[in-house]
């Protein structure tokens, strides 16, 4: 059965930081990020392909988050930096089981889900 465990989520101020992280039971082909704002529809913030490493981001973290993944502990890591109020949602670990090359932007290419982690930013 697929597990996915999100951590790392939480209060900060402006300008702070924050490390999310999510472990998967198994190894992915793919693994991404992505947020819900209050009100808004689920976003694409990144995705790391697990073979070889190759990352995809939004346009809108690009210079302050960054993903990286442990391959031994099946995990996948958002470092978030400068964060801002308007980066205050839920965000979702998701992972692609399915081992064929696709764009990972778009939340139908993945097929498992976290439970969602709040990330609270106060200005």
């Amino acid at each position: 059965q697929v597990q996915l465990v999100e951590s790392g989520g939480g209060l900060v101020q402006a300008g702070g930081s924050l490390r999310l992280s999510c472990a998967a039971s198994f190894s992915p082909y793919a693994m991404g990020w992505f947020r819900q704002r209050p009100g808004k529809e689920r976003e694409f913030v990144a995705a790391i392909r697990w073979s070889g490493g190759s990352t995809y981001y939004a346009e809108f973290p690009k210079g302050r988050f960054t993903i990286d993944r442990d391959g031994a502990k099946n995990t996948v890591y958002l470092q978030m930096n400068s964060l801002t109020p308007e980066d205050t949602a839920v965000y979702y670990c998701a992972v692609r089981t399915i081992p064929i090359w696709t764009i990972l932007t778009r939340a139908g290419e993945f097929d498992y889900w976290g439970q969602g982690t709040q990330v609270t930013v106060s200005s």
